[in-house]
């Protein structure tokens, strides 16, 4: 079997197949266990997956022919040859003459990591004795805030796809604002993906690049907008949602479509992934809990959603203002005629517990102050109440008579069970 047809047995993986040919001719080994790596992961991971792998695995055989010529396999590929093909990626250029973005040399280096950890598991002859990429090869990952528009542009927006005239632009472009779509799993969207259950629209998203489907809550202007979408002769076409003339839609095509409404909107360049950051963002600064905008999202970990909680400016804002006067309230110079006691107080703050002591100072609000024995579900009985006598008898000296009419309350209670 040819080189070029080797590289070709399995789909053409890889776009440049010609250079993998070329490393056939030059190093057959080399290609020969790239090939029947890149045929398994194929059976597992999504193309786009293994057209990367396949990226990274090139780079890094054309880098051993070119500087290392006495490497036949990958079998014989030391931790000095890795360290090398580390040196040369940071010197790359791309065709602008730019240095390789952080982004791609971890994408090259996590593959190359995978394809020697995954084929020494295997127990393959072209294999290393041990690992030669460490994880400690690969840079760590940025994580800039997510570019969420702000509530202003975010409504002109949404006024501007509102307006919008063509139907199939306006129904994109909302559902993508209004879900939190990928782009991918917008033109993915089956004919029938928006069903009813229990009284409520739901839209049923089709697997993604994590490999799970959902359903998220319709908003009643887009199941008035999908409706509508159903006489229109491109609903339908191949068994999708949403076509283009006939066509599948592809990222380019919605990429347009958001770029126009953005424009229309006066709000400069909008990419459609902004909508989904503008989504979460906004429902976690209205109270939407972490787990829920999870499952809306599609994310597999929450760390994925606390990577868009960091940007809720305006929950944190209002909830650093609401405890700014306390803590300051800390600092504040004794007051004319202030007691020893209360000096004692206002410094530290102390409360009885039944195992133990709060240091919480007084002027500093706790929401769970006694938040245990005034709950309706709590209970109690005759052994615990030294300990209740002694907490209210500590609220009363201490000025705090909320605290002590609790415990007041749990003792006549106790009195009123005993007789």
């Amino acid at each position: 079997m040819s080189g070029l047809a080797a590289m070709c047995e399995y789909g053409n993986l890889d776009p440049v197949a010609s250079q993998w040919a070329e490393i056939a001719m030059e190093r057959p080994q080399l290609a020969e266990t790239a090939r029947r790596y890149l045929g398994q992961i194929a059976l597992s991971l999504r193309p786009g997956s293994v057209t990367s792998a396949s990226i990274a695995l090139r780079q890094f055989c054309w880098h051993l022919i070119e500087c290392h010529r006495e490497v036949e396999g990958f079998a014989q590929v030391t931790r000095g040859h890795v360290e090398s093909f580390k040196v040369s990626l940071h010197r790359r250029r791309t065709w602008n003459d730019r240095p390789l973005k952080p982004n791609t040399l971890r994408q090259r280096l996590l593959f190359l990591r995978s394809f020697f950890d995954r084929i020494i598991e295997w127990g393959w002859a072209d294999a290393p004795s041990r690992p030669p990429v460490f994880l400690s090869d690969v840079p760590p990952q940025d994580l800039p805030l997510p570019k969420a528009l702000d509530d202003a542009a975010a409504a002109r927006f949404l006024q501007a796809a509102e307006s919008e005239e063509d139907q199939r632009r306006r129904l994109v472009v909302q559902l993508l604002a209004r879900t939190g779509m990928r782009v991918g799993e917008l033109y993915e969207l089956r004919a029938n993906a928006m069903e009813c259950r229990g009284g409520f629209w739901w839209l049923r998203v089709p697997l993604g690049k994590l490999h799970n489907d959902r359903v998220v809550p319709l908003h009643p202007r887009l199941v008035e907008l999908i409706e509508a979408w159903k006489g229109h002769p491109d609903y339908g076409v191949g068994g999708r949602l949403v076509s283009n003339c006939g066509r599948p839609l592809n990222r380019h095509a919605v990429t347009r479509m958001v770029r126009r409404v953005a424009k229309a909107a006066g709000i400069g360049h909008v990419h459609p992934h902004q909508l989904r950051h503008t989504l979460a963002t906004q429902a976690l600064n209205r109270g939407m809990s972490l787990e829920a905008v999870a499952q809306l999202l599609g994310h597999q970990s929450l760390k994925w959603t606390v990577f868009y909680a960091r940007l809720t400016d305006r929950t944190l804002a209002e909830q650093f203002r609401s405890v700014a006067d306390h803590v300051d309230s800390l600092y504040m110079p004794e007051q004319d005629g202030e007691s020893e006691q209360m000096r004692k107080l206002r410094l530290e703050h102390s409360r009885l517990l039944a195992n133990g002591w709060c240091t919480r100072p007084k002027e500093m609000d706790c929401q769970f102050d006694s938040i245990c024995e005034g709950c309706g579900f709590f209970a109690t009985t005759v052994e615990f109440k030294p300990t209740l006598e002694r907490q209210r008898d500590h609220a009363a000296e201490n000025g705090q008579p909320e605290r002590a009419a609790i415990f007041e309350q749990l003792l006549q209670s106790l009195e009123e069970e005993a007789s």
